[in-house]
């Protein structure tokens, strides 16, 4: 791990709060809904404002970053 972090990792959270996508700087994610902590963990990859996640069940998604916030699967996600 650098001592650099990119700027997208940390927390990121629908409007509502239910939705929480934790990335961290290992590249490893921790995605939280509602009560349910952990709900669904995997790995991630960033090219650019683009990111690729693959759950540790072996499902895909993907999402961008435009202007600050995060757009994954149908879901607005802003920086907590």
């Amino acid at each position: 791990m650098s001592d650099t972090q990119h700027p997208y990792v940390g927390m990121w959270v629908t409007d509502d709060g239910y939705i929480r996508h934790e990335l961290l700087p290992n590249g490893r994610y921790d995605e939280a809904r509602g009560k349910r902590k952990s709900a669904y963990q995997g790995q991630y990859r960033l090219t650019g404002d683009h990111i690729d996640y693959v759950d540790d069940t072996g499902f895909t998604a993907d999402g961008d970053f435009i202007d600050g916030v995060l757009y994954h699967a149908g879901m607005i996600l802003r920086r907590e």
